[in-house]
């Protein structure tokens, strides 16, 4: 067996396979799920087993690109409504671990190298290492070391824990994501109406600017026997029936506008049909629905658009994305010319091109390795964790360029994402075991104790701030808390606990600020 496990791909599902055991076991309602491979990892690591850096390094790279993609479409909009105050926790975290970092140095008399050790040891930040040893020497790396273990470990138990403490139920606060979501994107439905107002007797559709003035969407028009597939140029009588898609916002005001709501369903019809479509045609992505002019191209209307879980209005300024399923009223020669357009094929949506994924990577790799130099008293540089969750973020917001759709099926990013990120948690924990327990008896408790309070002060004061000041919904909290700690193990604890993206949203959001933030505060400290 100690043969086999010198073998670091068998040594690395062994791992995982007694992380995923152990991540299972509940004690009074907690669990590690996924994190529980570090723990099993950092064991394996003190008794010699090792998971190669460069093996760690890839599992990171496909866990931040994944994270990136995902996130990315949501990012920006986030930022703009939640991100200063989630920036503002996270220059809290940053600040108070400096401030801590600062009061150690005092406390247990450290050296000005010692205690930019213990501050990017405690907030696991590789770039801020670097930093440090530029200015303070390699005698960083020691505190750095003596800190790491815990710096991973006490974020992961921190976010798990910090719910229970706080005795918040994150049953409901899931429920009252999906309520607001729910008010945020209404639910569409449809309603039938007859026409009674004298304003809108004998006008067009075109000319009464129906879906400007209601929201709705007419799906099809009943005219004495007959079904008629409505257009601008449509006419309406004085008894048609009309069937509406929309909000019951939009209906309510459409029924307001043209008659009284009756419960009589309107059938297609023989000329008509009705099929969803989805968009797997790559020169489709980003572009309006208003350019396509379905209702005059095909004499077609869509009349609702599914995208993420979530249905959509299908307004004129909607941008199509890839995998969105529209709902399509037409005829059956039309829609059959419309759903071709469209593409409709659902093997190539749920098929995987790595093309974009390494060509994504490429590029994150090569922005991290910029760098910048102001002055020549201070140099940044993203490195590989920045680097390559910006590009990621901003391919994805970006959508497609030329035939490259920078995007994948959400079952193929959920498998990449746990399989870099397994990869990682066990290559992180194996190395952070190996000389941890030596490392401690050697250089004494005092730099372990330092780190160990550097790392758990800083994420103490964000939940004050974020939970009893800006009433930060918990799930942004702790995206927040992991994204201003640097601590990717962190972000996959807070993501193991919900199905939303918003933990992932708000790390991408504070990371790149806390990155910077740090890199400054590291020299200031090296510098005492």
């Amino acid at each position: 067996m100690s043969d086999l496990l010198q073998s670091p791909y068998f040594a690395l599902f062994v791992i995982v396979a007694l992380g995923f055991m152990l991540g299972r076991i509940e004690v009074k309602g907690i669990s590690l799920d996924v994190s529980a491979v570090i723990f099993v990892a950092l064991l394996f690591g003190h008794f010699g087993v090792i998971i190669p850096s460069s093996l760690s390094d890839f599992g990171m790279v496909l866990f931040i690109f994944t994270i990136g993609i995902q996130a990315g479409p949501g990012f920006f909009s986030s930022f703009r409504s939640k991100g200063q105050s989630l920036v503002m926790i996270a220059l809290v975290i940053v600040a108070t671990a400096t401030l801590a970092a600062i009061a150690m140095k005092a406390l247990f008399g450290l050296d000005a190298a010692s205690t930019a050790g213990i501050l990017t040891g405690a907030l696991t930040s590789t770039p801020g290492l670097a930093t440090a040893k530029e200015i303070a020497g390699n005698d960083t790396a020691v505190s750095y070391g003596i800190a790491y273990p815990f710096g991973v470990i006490g974020v992961i138990l921190f976010v798990k824990l910090l719910p229970r403490i706080c005795k918040i139920d994150l049953e409901n606060v899931k429920r009252e994501m999906a309520e607001n979501t729910k008010n945020e994107y209404p639910q569409i439905g449809t309603r039938t109406c007859r026409v009674e107002r004298a304003s809108v007797i004998g006008r067009s559709i075109a000319d009464l600017s129906l879906r400007v003035v209601t929201g709705a969407v007419i799906s099809r028009i009943k005219h004495d026997d007959s079904y008629v597939m409505p257009s601008g140029r449509s006419i309406l009588q004085e008894g048609d029936l009309i069937k509406a898609v929309g909000t019951e916002s939009s209906l309510d005001k459409l029924e307001q506008l043209v008659g009284e709501r009756i419960t009589e369903d309107l059938p297609l019809g023989e000329s008509l049909d009705l099929v969803t479509a989805i968009v797997s045609n790559k020169t489709l992505v980003n572009v309006r629905l208003a350019s396509l002019d379905i209702p005059s191209n095909f004499n077609c209307t869509v009349t609702r658009i599914r995208r993420s879980g979530i249905d959509l209005p299908p307004t004129p300024e909607l941008q199509l994305k890839w995998g969105d399923k529209l709902t399509i009223v037409g005829g059956k020669q039309e829609l059959r010319e419309l759903t071709k357009l469209l593409g409709n094929d659902a093997k190539k949506l749920s098929d995987t091109d790595f093309f974009p994924i390494a060509l994504g990577i490429v590029f994150g790799v090569l922005i991290g390795r910029v760098t910048l130099s102001f002055g020549g008293s201070f140099t940044f540089s993203l490195g590989l964790t920045g680097g390559v969750l910006l590009t990621a973020l901003l391919l994805s917001a970006k959508g497609r360029t030329g035939p490259i759709v920078w995007s994948m099926s959400s079952s193929a990013n959920q498998l990449l994402r746990q399989l870099g990120l397994l990869i990682f948690l066990a290559g992180v924990g194996t190395s952070a075991g190996t000389n941890m327990v030596d490392t401690i008896l050697n250089n004494g408790w005092s730099l372990f104790i330092a780190g160990a309070v550097v790392t758990v002060i800083p994420m103490i004061a964000a939940a004050i701030v974020g939970i009893k000041l800006l009433k930060v919904n918990i799930f942004d909290l702790l995206g927040t808390i992991t994204g201003g700690m640097t601590s990717t193990p962190g972000l996959a604890a807070a993501d193991s606990m919900t199905d939303s993206s918003a933990p992932s949203i708000a790390y991408a959001t504070v990371y790149p600020v806390a990155m910077v933030f740090l890199i400054l505060c590291v020299q200031l400290v090296a510098g005492l």
